[in-house]
Formats: C-alpha cells, sequence, structure tokens
C-alpha cells in the first residue's frame, strides 16, 4: 500500500487496536507479554483455556476442594502461564521459553501443587518438616521472581523488604524493633497457614477475582465493546460537546465489566480520544479526560476493581453491600467530569453531535440490545443475596446463551464458537498478574501479621495526627498515593487497608467507610503525578506529553480526591444510615458540590471568573460535599451568590468576574 493510499474503516481499527497494545507493553508490565508463534502459541492456549475451564467447573459445585488445595492448583496454573508469557529480562519476542524459564515454571509448579498433593498429611500432622519448610522457601523466592516479571520489581522489592523485617527486626530500636524470628517460622507462616500466600488475596483470586475477569473476557470478545460505544453515543452525543461526553458514559459502562484503569483507557482511548480532537477539544484535554474517567472503572458497580472482592472479605460483607456502597460515590465521580466537560464546551462555543452521525438508539438495541442480559443478570443475582462466585458464573452462562442465540439469528455460529475459545484463553492471561500479586502480598501480611506492625504503624499514624480524624485521613491518603506509585491497586488496597485503616478505625470512623477511603485513594493513586499510570497510557495513545496529561487528568478528577472524605464524617453516601433523607440530602448536596467544583477548577460558570472567586467557589464545594445542614447552607449560599452575580454580570454585558 502506498503511503497516500485512503485508510479503510477495518483497517482504522487495526491500527487503533495495535496503538492499544503497543502502548499497554511500554507502560503496564502486565500486559508486556511475550509474542508467541506456532506449537508454544499452543502450549499457552491450551494451559490458559484448561486453567479457565478448571475454575468454570470448580465454580459450578462439580468439583468441590478445601480452599487451600485450591488456591494451590490456581497459583499452580499462575505460575506456568507466568514463566511461559513474562521474559526474564526484556520483551524478548522469541520462538520459545528458554531453559532457564523451563526451570524456573518446574520448580515454581512443582512447589506449589505440593500443597494440594501433601494437604491431608500436613494436616493431620499440625506441624511442619524438613520438606515442607524446603518446599516453602522455594515457593517464596519463585513467587517473588514471577512477580518481579509480572508485576514489577517494586513489589517484589517491598516483600523482600518484609522478609528482612521479619528476620531482623528485633535489630530496629524503638517503635518498628521486634522480638525477631526464624527463617523457619517466617517460612511456615507464609507456606503452610491461611496468613500468608495461601490466605485471604488468593482466595478471593482463585474464585471471585477470577470469575469476573473471565466474565469481562466473553463480554469483551462477544462484541460488548461495540455495542458500549453505540450504545454511548446514543445516549450522551446529542449533547454539547456530546463527543467528549460520550467518553465519559463510554468509560463508565466499560468500567461495570473491567476493574482495570490502565485496561479501560487501552479500551475506550482509541475511539473516543480522536473523536474528541476531531469535535476541536485539544489533544491533552482529551487525553486527560479519557485517563480520568478511566480510572473511575475501578469504583463503577457491579465489577469494580479486583481489590473490592478483597474489602468484602476483610469486612465480612457480601459483596452487594460494597457495590451498593460503591454505587452513589461512583456516579458523582462520572457526574463531576460531565459537568466539566459541559462547561468547557459551553467555554469553547460547540455544538451538539449532527444527528446523522448517531445510530437511532431502536436500531443499537434491536441488533445488540442482548448484551445487556450478562449486566442485569450480574446486578439482580448479587442484590439477591447470591455470592459474587455464583453470580459470576451464572453471568457467564447468560452471556453463552444469549449470545449463541444471537449468532444463530446472524448465521455466525463458527465464528462466536471461536470468541469463547478466544475469551477462555485470554481470561486467563488476564488473571495472571492479580493473581501473582495477590499471592506476594500473601507474604507481606504474613510478616504484617506475624509481627504486629500494622497494629504499631496504626498507632503511629494516630499519635503523629494528634488524634485528629482530618490529619490521619490526609495521612493516609497520602500514604495511599505514595503506594499506588510503585503498586497495583490490589496491592495497594491491601497493604494500607492493614496500615491505613486500623488508624481511621481506632478514631470511631465506620469500618465500611474507612476501607473505601482507603480504596478509593488506592484507585486515584493511577491519575495522581508524578507517577500517574492511567495518564502515561492515554498520553501514549494520543502522543502528548504524559507530565501534562498528568496533570490535567488530576484537574479533571478533583472533585474524586474530595468526595471520599465525605465517608469519613458521614458515611450516608455509602448508605451507611437508616434514615432515607440523611442518604438524600446528603446526594443532592454533593451532587451540586461536584458541579461547584467543576466550575472553580474551570473557572467559569457562565463567563470567566477570576482566581480568588474560583477559590471561594472550591470553598462552597468542598462545604457541600461535606455534610452537616450549616455546611450545605453556607456552601449553597455562597454558590447561588456566585451564579446570580454572573447573570447579572452577562445581562450588564461585563465580560469577566
Amino acid at each position: 500500500m502506498s503511503n497516500d493510499a485512503p485508510v479503510t474503516g477495518n483497517l482504522k481499527e487495526e491500527i487503533s487496536q495495535a496503538k492499544a497494545e503497543e502502548v499497554l507493553e511500554q507502560i503496564d508490565k502486565e500486559s508486556s507479554f511475550r509474542k508467541y508463534a506456532g506449537a508454544w502459541a499452543k502450549v499457552v492456549a491450551v494451559v490458559a483455556t484448561l486453567m479457565s475451564v478448571y475454575h468454570l467447573v470448580t465454580s459450578s459445585g462439580l468439583w468441590i476442594w478445601p480452599s487451600m488445595q485450591h488456591q494451590s492448583v490456581h497459583l499452580t496454573f499462575l505460575m506456568v502461564l507466568t514463566f511461559l508469557l513474562y521474559p526474564a529480562f526484556g520483551k524478548k519476542k522469541g520462538s520459545g521459553p528458554s531453559y532457564f524459564d523451563l526451570i524456573w515454571l518446574v520448580v515454581a509448579a512443582a512447589s506449589s501443587i505440593y500443597i494440594f498433593l501433601y494437604f491431608d498429611e500436613f494436616s493431620i500432622r499440625g506441624t511442619a518438616i524438613p520438606r515442607d519448610i524446603i518446599m516453602g522457601e522455594i515457593l517464596i523466592v519463585c513467587v517473588l521472581e514471577a512477580t518481579r516479571r509480572s508485576v514489577g520489581k517494586e513489589l517484589m522489592i517491598l516483600a523482600v523488604v518484609f522478609l528482612i523485617y521479619g528476620l531482623w527486626g528485633d535489630y530496629l530500636p524503638g517503635l518498628l524493633g521486634h522480638t525477631g524470628f526464624s527463617l523457619r517460622r517466617i517460612v511456615y507462616q507464609t507456606y503452610l497457614t491461611s496468613e500468608g500466600i495461601f490466605g485471604v488475596a488468593l482466595s478471593v483470586s482463585s474464585t471471585y477475582i477470577f470469575l469476573f475477569i473471565l466474565f469481562g473476557a466473553f463480554l469483551a470478545e462477544t462484541g460488548m465493546g461495540s455495542f458500549i460505544k453505540d450504545f454511548a453515543m446514543c445516549i450522551a452525543g446529542r449533547t454539547i460537546g456530546g463527543e467528549a461526553k460520550v467518553a465519559i458514559v463510554t468509560c463508565g459502562l466499560m468500567g461495570m465489566i473491567n476493574g482495570s484503569a490502565v485496561g479501560n483507557v487501552a479500551a475506550t482511548g482509541t475511539f473516543t480520544i480522536p473523536l474528541m480532537r476531531s469535535a476541536g477539544f485539544k489533544p491533552v484535554f482529551s487525553a486527560a479526560l479519557v485517563a480520568a474517567a478511566g480510572t473511575g472503572g475501578m469504583i463503577m458497580p457491579p465489577v469494580m476493581g479486583a481489590a473490592s472482592f478483597i474489602m468484602a472479605e476483610y469486612l465480612g460483607m457480601h459483596y452487594a453491600r460494597i457495590m451498593l456502597a460503591a454505587a452513589i460515590p461512583a456516579v458523582l465521580y462520572y457526574f463531576s467530569q460531565y459537568v466539566y466537560v459541559h462547561i468547557e464546551a459551553k467555554r469553547l462555543g460547540m455544538r451538539k453531535v449532527p444527528s446523522e452521525k448517531i445510530t437511532p438508539m431502536f436500531s443499537v438495541l434491536k441488533t445488540q440490545g442482548h448484551m445487556i442480559v450478562p449486566i442485569v443478570t450480574i446486578i439482580y443475582l448479587l442484590l439477591l443475596g447470591r455470592t459474587p462466585l455464583y453470580a459470576a458464573f451464572y453471568g457467564i452462562v447468560s452471556t453463552l446463551v444469549v449470545t449463541m442465540i444471537a449468532a444463530i439469528f446472524q448465521r455466525k455460529l463458527v465464528a462466536m464458537l471461536k470468541s469463547y475459545l478466544r475469551a477462555l484463553e485470554q481470561g486467563a492471561r488476564q488473571s495472571v498478574s492479580v493473581g501473582v500479586a495477590c499471592a506476594v502480598v500473601g507474604i507481606i501480611n504474613s510478616v504484617t501479621n506475624l509481627t504486629s506492625l500494622g497494629f504499631t504503624l496504626g498507632n503511629a499514624i494516630v499519635s503523629l495526627a494528634a488524634g485528629s480524624i482530618v490529619l490521619t485521613a490526609l495521612l493516609t491518603m497520602i500514604l495511599s498515593i505514595i503506594l499506588g506509585m510503585g503498586l497495583p491497586t490490589t496491592a495497594c488496597y491491601i497493604i494500607t487497608a492493614t496500615i491505613g485503616a486500623p488508624a481511621l478505625l481506632k478514631l470511631g470512623v465506620n469500618p465500611l467507610a474507612a476501607h473505601m477511603f482507603v480504596y478509593y485513594f488506592a484507585c486515584l493513586s493511577n491519575l495522581t503525578p508524578p507517577v500517574a499510570i492511567a495518564s502515561y497510557g492515554a498520553a501514549g495513545l494520543s502522543g502528548q506529553n504524559p507530565s501534562e496529561v498528568g496533570w490535567a487528568g488530576f484537574r479533571i478528577a478533583l472533585a474524586g480526591f474530595v468526595i471520599p472524605y465525605t465517608f469519613i464524617y458521614a458515611p450516608a453516601l455509602l448508605f451507611v444510615s437508616e434514615s432515607y433523607w440523611e442518604i438524600i440530602t446528603a446526594t443532592i448536596s454533593a451532587t451540586i458540590g461536584v458541579i461547584a467544583a467543576a466550575a472553580a477548577v474551570q473557572g467559569y460558570i457562565f463567563k470567566p471568573i477570576n482566581i480568588l472567586l474560583r477559590i471561594l467557589l472550591f470553598g462552597a464545594a468542598c462545604l457541600l460535599i461535606f455534610p452537616g445542614v450549616q455546611t450545605d447552607v453556607a456552601g449553597l449560599t455562597i454558590f447561588a451568590v456566585m451564579v446570580i452575580w454572573q447573570k447579572m454580570q452577562m445581562r450588564s454585558g461585563t465580560s469577566t468576574i
């Protein structure tokens, strides 16, 4: 093809997809797979497919193993796929794994499956023999290496630091010192108990998380992405600045099935960024909006991020309760961006998207409306009180049923069956980094529980904040954001929940509010400069400066950094209240608050406003977002006066205030 040849629609999609994959490989360690061809590609496909089939069968109840044995099989699959897919160094694209990789694979798989094979023996024995300790030491080393390859060196180094602390913490003076523990004791705690590698995090990974990732893979492979694009255009495309609002709605809908910030950005940015730029939005703004909206997918029910399932286990709550608590804050987060975009579009004098460019809603629902059924199934079963595992399993079943029926009518059955096989493989591939992160966090949790480090640091945070809830929350936020710069969200949440959440609980904060606070900032760390991984992804897709996109994305999502503080003082937004009136008033005041915050950040209501009034307006937003009659009245008064004043200025013809 010549350089001047026209680019067809299908070719454009292929180029966009290739660009997204390239960007993911560059900024996201989890996506830097080996690219196999031939026999080894088939080997990987078979192993990944078997992993998905195994989890589907066990979740159906046909096979039931004790939790630790099930986790052992899950971890064995993870180890095999890690050492097959991720090279030791760089991004090698050889025809197969090296002998070095295969040695790692065999040793890691053997030390993991050992738990399955000898579970009954050491359960009866009640103590460890030398063989147990040796296998434990091997698995710990293998998990650390798997973490370095698939997640990144930062989390691996952190785990090593914790192990060193467990071994030689008795040499530390003062608050952090402890009595010290032998290598044998640490290995026993980490390998043979439910407080180590085979603990809560890996248990959730082997059940809820894997099934929901697989559910998302089935939806992605069977046409959900196309449906979301068209549906979002029908909802938001007919409004002013509709191209950017489509990006927000698309990211929100995609977030309902994909709880990954970077994955959401890559999936939606390839078509929403060019769409916004063609409408006249600046390139940096377009990329930043996708980064901010993509990050919100981690807090959007029903699926949310992987850490939300672990939160449910930590709190001993049904996941439906977590999902319900996240609903209003997630809507507020996206509404704040919607308002931000509307103000930006008004400021730039933009118009609505022409009707001829929008597919009629009836046509979209007629051809693709069946894709709503799996989402409705998941939500209905969770609200009915079924377990997340049950809901995810039947969500996948409903996906198979509706897509197969549609494929029969459209005469595409063979293509649909092939997409099912791709989904089985992709679901397992996408679970590797999350599962490995859950395993290595088990090492950190093991040492933390053994040394009581979480309790110690929690007390230190409270002491440093002098018992102030505001300062304690601020320090916890900073801790979450700093950890999130180098760690995946799941690992960041688990560690901060172990250290920061107890500090908030000690000051009387509601447990759900404390953990949701920590979880939010673990998610928002993907958007916080200087290391804003979601913004880096969007910048790569748009060819813009990552730093500029990072700070622009931070500004767009600024209201999202304020909303979690509401949880601390009056968690009515989380439905932690018996008064519906309190929930309604908190929601209304917070909604007005995010409108004020968006206007303050933009410096524009109906006309531009100066910096002092922007600060005053942002103060009004904080007063409205924070609950309380007095704060609501004060914030609403300031906001109303500024709106009326702007109206008067417009009538008098004054340009700015």
